[in-house]
């Protein structure tokens, strides 16, 4: 295993996996939320099952605020999960609320509202001491890293590298009109690059992408060329008709282990892995009733779980059989309650958070 100093304990911003001890992290917002205005790209990422049902609502209340009810009701599964974190001595930061409800457009398109800055995971990429804004796919999402940018600043000004990855143009060249769907085709074009940062699991010096509905190959490339040879860019595919981050599907644990989905197999297995110790952990499925509301939408939220460590690990309380897994696996799981934020904000303790420090230098895992 190759190692390279760095004066890790002395950078404000240190990140190089999901996996080293996690000392300051930031933590989304639900204040300023609205219902993202429904788009193709918005579409191609909803299970099949449920676009008409989706796509009714958004139509009818994109760009609106969210109900302070439902603000209300997920905010204390939130307050608990950030009283975890504090209490295994994770320092806590959160972005700036900004009002989403406020319609914008450039000189291409228009959209009448914006989304929210609950999952900081999607819009923001740290890569050692550097933190990436990546260029979404999303219209409604353009302006959506603005809820962190004082952050951005303090940081810069102590000493970390901030970028920023060419801002799309998000015209109607980028996503397909004629896309179907299926786990062969993907909504979004070539003609520029675009990236969300929960497609990517970092491990060290290799880096795990997904193409996704959101993330292209020329992102990918793109993030090659920017991170340079100290780093491996893979970009893998998924048996997934609506594929959408990477971190409900793909999810490594600690050096050796990886949590996988059992309905995703990966399409080719990155070659890092040919002659590996890794193992790969399938899942088990979760305790959601099968009537669940949008079940298929949800039945793998349990999977965004939040390492704290080589051996913590923050998971959904009601997942049981998930727990007892990762027990029998060797890891010591904090249960919390989490399942309103994955309803209403589409996202589970690794998106609603930011890694910004966790202590640990760059390594090379194979």
């Amino acid at each position: 295993m190759k190692t390279k100093p760095n004066n890790a304990s002395s950078r404000i911003v240190n990140c190089h996996n999901e996996w080293d001890p996690l000392e300051e992290v930031i933590v989304g917002s639900l204040e300023g939320a609205c219902y993202p205005p429904w788009h193709l790209c918005l579409e191609a990422s909803i299970h099949g099952n449920y676009v008409q049902e989706v796509g009714e609502t958004h139509r009818l209340l994109g760009g609106t605020p969210r109900p302070q009810e439902q603000i209300d009701t997920v905010q204390k599964q939130l307050n608990e999960f950030v009283h975890i974190l504090e209490q295994e001595g994770v320092t806590v930061r959160f972005p700036e609320n900004i009002n989403q409800a406020r319609p914008f457009s450039s000189m291409e398109w228009s959209s009448p509202g914006g989304n929210a800055q609950a999952n900081p995971r999607d819009s923001l990429l740290v890569v050692g001491d550097e933190i990436i804004e990546a260029p979404m796919a999303y219209r409604s999402r353009f302006f959506e890293v603005y809820s962190y940018r004082e952050l951005l600043q303090e940081y810069f000004e102590k000493g970390a590298q901030w970028t920023a990855a060419p801002r799309p143009r998000l015209n109607d060249d980028l996503y397909d009109p004629y896309w179907q769907r299926s786990n062969d085709t993907y909504v979004t074009t070539e003609v520029e690059p675009v990236w969300d940062a929960a497609d990517v699991a970092r491990m060290g010096r290799d880096l795990i992408v997904q193409r996704s509905q959101v993330t292209n190959a020329f992102g990918a490339n793109w993030l090659q060329r920017h991170l340079g040879d100290s780093y491996r860019i893979h970009l893998v595919e998924f048996e997934d008709d609506d594929p959408l981050h990477i971190d409900t599907t793909f999810v490594p644990l600690c050096p050796g282990k990886i949590l996988i989905n059992p309905d995703r197999p990966i399409k080719k297995l990155p070659s890092i892995f040919r002659n590996s110790d890794w193992s790969l952990l399938e899942a088990p499925r979760t305790t959601l009733p099968g009537n669940y509301p949008a079940y298929h939408s949800y039945e793998w939220y349990h999977l965004n779980i939040l390492m704290l460590d080589h051996e913590r690990v923050i998971v959904e309380k009601e997942e049981e059989p998930l727990i007892q897994s990762l027990v029998d696996w060797g890891f010591n799981p904090i249960p919390c309650s989490f399942r309103n934020a994955a309803k209403y904000y589409a996202g589970g303790f690794h998106c609603f958070t930011l890694d910004i420090r966790r202590r640990g230098e760059l390594q090379s895992y194979f």
